[in-house]
């Protein structure tokens, strides 16, 4: 895979102790960059940057990103020990149970509009006013094919990444005048431990609308984001980038 100059970069990755949040985390460390990742996992979260801490600079802070104390706090921890913050990848979320609307839980409901959605806004929020006075910064909130296209039984997870879109587009023309790209990615299902939320055969039915018939690799993931937290991305802000497979339609 082919690495970026992030070299002098300060990097927040939400959700960095696994998944797609971890495979970033290491794409960013092996591109020059500084990484603090936040993740409400204390010991997940060390172990994961203890095994990235031979290639940069790392740091695990525990953070719940639905709660906007906690995220001003993180941020100010970030900023003590690293400096001033020039990327964010925003990948902490979670899927949440598979039922119809009718017998959707009200309180899972909340939870994963809190956090998948509302967290979102929290980070990107608490980082905005010290990227415009410094003008620069990269911003990608993980969003999903299910915020365009819902996937039925489960309609928490699908409205709060159609959220995320919404969101991102919202941020990003507000912010066009500055050196700041604001873009979401919206990836097919990955193998990650988010598939433990899930029903095996709500799993099967992810895959089978995936025309390459194959789950993406979180490292593909990585790759497309690599660019787009890059200073190379210096015109687009505002957009959605596909990782479907050849799932999405628009």
């Amino acid at each position: 895979m082919n690495n970026y100059d992030l070299k002098k970069r300060i990097a927040v990755v939400t959700g960095g102790a696994q998944g797609i949040g971890f495979a970033v985390a290491e794409k960013l460390v092996k591109s020059g960059a500084t990484v603090a990742s936040w993740d409400r996992q204390a010991d997940v979260n060390e172990s994961a940057m203890k095994a990235l801490s031979g290639i940069s600079k790392v740091v695990a802070i525990t953070c719940d990103v639905a709660d906007w104390e906690s995220v001003t706090q993180a941020l100010e921890q970030t900023e003590s020990q690293l400096g001033s913050v020039d990327i964010v990848v925003n990948s902490a979320g979670i899927a949440g149970p598979n039922a119809t609307v009718e017998e959707y839980d009200n309180a899972a409901w909340n939870r994963i509009l809190d956090i998948n959605l509302t967290g979102t806004y929290h980070v990107n929020k608490a980082v905005v006013t010290a990227m415009k006075a410094r003008n620069y910064g990269r911003i990608v909130n993980i969003a999903s094919i299910a915020g365009k296209e819902g996937n039925p039984n489960a309609c928490a997870y699908s409205a709060s990444k159609a959220g995320v879109i919404g969101f991102t587009k919202s941020l990003g023309k507000e912010l066009a005048g500055f050196d700041i790209a604001v873009n979401c990615v919206t990836p097919a299902a990955a193998r990650t431990p988010i598939f433990d939320q899930m029903s095996e055969e709500h799993i099967a039915y992810m895959l089978s609308k995936i025309p390459r018939n194959r789950f993406l690799e979180v490292e593909e993931a990585a790759a497309m984001i690599g660019w787009l937290v890059s200073q190379e991305n210096s015109f687009t802000t505002a957009a959605v980038f596909d990782l479907s497979g050849g799932r999405a339609t628009y």
